[in-house]
């Protein structure tokens, strides 16, 4: 998930909405196009700071932040970067899909042996696979592991307004789309497959499985958006009026309702980090995107009971952002029958990215021994 420096809004946009139009007393200078704050790192000389400042709506914005940046992100002192990268074979694409829109993706391979199998990643609200991720997939490579990502269109380096989603459903059938070539390659099309989702990605990759129930031999949750916890879901006719609004005026962004920085980065000078996630979606959610990410976590949460591939769950039990209730009522539900929840005491939200190193390190252990069981029982299988 991508987050804010020191200021981080609720995790669900609809906080925001009701925020906004709840109260019946309101500043009349307030607007629904309030800009984030521009930010502020410390070292950066005036031309870098041009393209902090710049408009990121359109993907040439942020493809050229990304470039002047790249190096100063890989250079910060947080433990995921600090994997050699000798012994790795990466690679970034570009690629027209079939909906005409450009998608930035790319990969990590073990250069001298062939991967176990391939994990495809799906990222959070507003983020990218070009930061914390960029860590998290060397790790994974170095064990072995033929990693995949990609930009969803409108986030990232891929085409798009930023961080606009007309349809979650189009969302989810491009990321398969990009995947499905990938598994069709015949260099990996014998490896076992699983999808690792986070956050939002998690709710992408369960719609992914539930539109192909036979195609991933299992999949990786962290702390997934896959059901709406009830003290987050807004009143009946609030909910009405936003879908209403959202067809005339789609694009449009929400005034955010609380500040949430301490709620899903425990560790406070990786807190800070955040801020050299350049790229990320920093502005009021658009209310397109907010009304499309209502709907698919309803349909989810109706469908809990129809999930059926091998599940690692992982959830930190102190996670205010998505409630840990929600992974237990997936865990509970799913109809599989290899299922495991993990649940981390203390834990806040970003557990691979936010937590001390040691709480890192245990979290990645954790899905590198599942990953390492359930390769071997697909490939003797």
């Amino acid at each position: 998930m991508a987050l804010k420096p020191s200021r981080i809004r609720t995790f669900h946009p609809f906080h925001e909405f009701r925020a906004r139009f709840g109260s019946h007393r309101r500043n009349k200078k307030s607007s629904l196009e309030v800009m984030a704050p521009p930010v502020r790192l410390p070292g950066v000389d005036k031309e870098l700071q041009k393209l902090l400042d710049a408009n990121m709506d359109k993907a040439p914005a942020r493809r050229r932040a990304r470039e002047a940046f790249k190096d100063i992100q890989l250079g910060i002192d947080h433990i995921l970067f600090k994997t050699p990268t000798d012994g790795l074979k990466m690679k970034e694409s570009y690629e027209v899909n079939s909906r005409g829109l450009e998608i930035f993706s790319k990969s990590w391979l073990p250069e001298t042996s062939r991967p176990k199998a391939l994990v495809c990643y799906c990222h959070g609200y507003g983020d990218t696979c070009t930061f914390f991720f960029e860590g998290i997939a060397r790790k994974l490579a170095s064990r072995g592991y033929g990693v995949f990502a990609m930009d969803y269109p409108g986030l990232g380096l891929s085409e798009g307004l930023h961080c606009y989603i007309p349809s979650f459903d189009g969302l989810v059938d491009d990321v398969i789309e990009h995947y499905s070539k990938v598994k069709e390659n015949p260099e990996y099309s014998t490896l076992p497959s699983f999808l690792f989702g986070q956050s939002l990605g998690g709710a992408v990759a369960l719609k992914i499985h539930l539109k192909q129930p036979n195609a991933w031999n299992g999949a990786i949750l962290v702390a997934p958006m896959c059901k709406i916890a009830d003290d987050m879901v807004p009143p009946w006719l609030l909910t009405q009026i936003l879908i209403g609004v959202s067809k005339f005026l789609p694009a449009m962004k929400l005034v955010p309702n609380k500040d949430l920085a301490e709620a899903s980065f425990r560790d406070l000078k990786k807190r800070e980090m955040t801020a050299y996630n350049v790229i990320a979606y920093k502005d009021k959610p658009r209310l397109r995107t907010a009304v499309e990410m209502l709907r698919t976590t309803q349909e989810i949460e109706r469908r809990l009971e129809e999930v059926s591939l091998p599940l690692l769950v992982l959830h930190g039990e102190a996670d205010i952002v998505t409630d840990p209730s929600v992974s237990k009522a997936l865990y509970e539900k799913a109809k599989s029958s290899d299922k495991k929840l993990k649940l981390y005491k203390d834990a806040y939200h970003s557990l691979l990215e936010g937590e001390p190193d040691e709480m890192i390190v245990q979290v990645f252990d954790d899905i590198v021994s599942w990953l390492d069981e359930h390769s071997t029982i697909t490939t003797d299988s």
